[in-house]
C-alpha cells in the first residue's frame, strides 16, 4: 500500500470522526440561515480585528475588546451559532494534534526559529 492509498484511508477515517461529523451536521444549521451566517460572519470579522491588532501593535484596543465581548454575548444567545464555533473549535485541536504528529514525524521544523511563544488567536 503506498502513502496515497493510506492517505485516503485516513481521509475516511477522519470523515467519520465525532469532531468532523459533528462540525458537518452543525454547519448545515448555519448554512441553512441566513441570521446565523451573519451571526457567524461579524463574529469572523471581530476576530480578524482583534487578531490584526494584536499582531500589529501588541494589544487589542478596548473598542474592539467590547466589541468582541458583546458579539459573544449575542452568540451565548444563539445556540445553533454558539454550538458550531465550540465544535469548530474542538475540530481546530484535532487538527492541530494531527499536524504536529505529521510534522514531528517528518522532522522538519517548519517555523524556523520564529518565536514559539506567540500569541494564536482563532
Amino acid at each position: 500500500m503506498n502513502i496515497y492509498d493510506r492517505t485516503k484511508e485516513f481521509a475516511e477515517e477522519l470523515k467519520a470522526c465525532d469532531e468532523v461529523v459533528t462540525l458537518q451536521k452543525l454547519s448545515q444549521s448555519i448554512k441553512d440561515s441566513e441570521e446565523y451566517k451573519k451571526l457567524l460572519s461579524d463574529f469572523r470579522k471581530i476576530q480578524v480585528k482583534a487578531y490584526s491588532q494584536q499582531v500589529q501593535d501588541g494589544k487589542i484596543s478596548e473598542e474592539v475588546m467590547e466589541k468582541f465581548k458583546s458579539m459573544g454575548s449575542v452568540i451565548s444567545a444563539n445556540p445553533p451559532v454558539n454550538e458550531y464555533i465550540q465544535a469548530e473549535q474542538k475540530f481546530s485541536v484535532l487538527w492541530q494534534n494531527i499536524l504536529k504528529i505529521l510534522n514531528d514525524a517528518i522532522g522538519i521544523d517548519f517555523s524556523f526559529g520564529e518565536d514559539k511563544n506567540r500569541v494564536n488567536v482563532k
